[in-house]
């Protein structure tokens, strides 16, 4: 939880008021490395069922290629992971054993990061823990309405999606910039499209072709890992708003609030 600690300050920044200023600036080339994509991931908390030993709630898998591996939904709302267990604990029927286990049942967030982590680390092993996301139901649709909107026929978005917004679309992604924070200079992904659209009605008026792009998790941590792309060192992934609500639950350790996000004049 220490990871998710660390980023409280940023992230109790971009929760806010969500946006600085928006400007255009030129960038330096950066690799990065595997601890730094592991940072920008741990902004994010995602949340596993586990039991009161702490160890999540799993499931054997069958496919033969995947013989001595287990599966564990890895969820990116706290809330619909307590919906499940809710649904669980409701279910009829269930044996004393059973019913023990279940009603110890609970939500432990972890960082993204911690899970990228463990998928490098086991990815050749033959037992494994298998990682499936649940996207929230919501931010699938909105994702599928902006992919139709652009042209595209999707029937179905196959992870979690990233909504990031774009001067057009043929420029550049759009970054903001915290005076709070030595005027760093961010280029925000956001996990909820309603986020994204605050920042589009910002950048509206001054760009008037600027619009939402839709990737997913998958595709940002692949850019992350194979690019070296200017803009990749300025990349913070921002939680949604139940996220946001729930980081801010936790300790800071020191860390000082009084810093505020707000517009730049030009």
């Amino acid at each position: 939880m220490k990871a998710l600690v660390r980023w409280g300050a940023t992230l109790g920044l971009l929760g806010s008021t969500l946006l600085g200023s928006v400007f255009v600036g030129n960038l330096p080339v950066l690799a990065l490395s595997e601890q730094q994509i592991k940072e920008k991931l741990d902004a994010v908390p995602v949340y596993l069922i586990t039991n009161d030993q702490g160890a999540p709630l799993s499931r054997p898998l069958s496919d033969s290629e995947t013989t001595g591996a287990s599966v564990t939904g890895v969820y990116m709302s706290r809330q619909e992971a307590q919906t499940f267990i809710k649904e669980l604990q409701g279910v009829p029927g269930k044996d004393p054993k059973m019913e023990k286990m279940v009603n110890s049942l609970q939500v432990t967030a972890v960082p993204l990061g911690v899970i990228y982590q463990e998928l490098q680390q086991s990815k050749n092993q033959s037992e494994r823990l298998i990682f499936a996301f649940k996207p929230v139901e919501g931010e699938i649709k909105g994702a599928m309405e902006l992919l139709r909107q652009s042209g595209q026929k999707v029937t179905q978005f196959p992870s979690v999606p990233i909504f990031a917004v774009r001067f057009s679309p043929n420029q550049g992604y759009v970054p903001i910039q915290f005076k709070s924070d030595n005027n760093q200079e961010l280029i925000p992904l956001f996990l909820s499209k309603q986020d994204a659209q605050g920042l589009l009605n910002q950048v509206k008026p001054k760009f008037p072709q600027a619009d939402i792009q839709v990737i997913d998790i998958d595709g940002v941590i692949k850019t992350l890992q194979d690019k070296d792309d200017p803009w990749l060192n300025q990349v913070v992934l921002v939680p949604s708003q139940e996220s946001r609500e729930y980081i801010n639950t936790l300790p800071r350790q020191g860390s000082n609030n009084s810093g505020t996000a707000r517009p730049q004049q030009r």
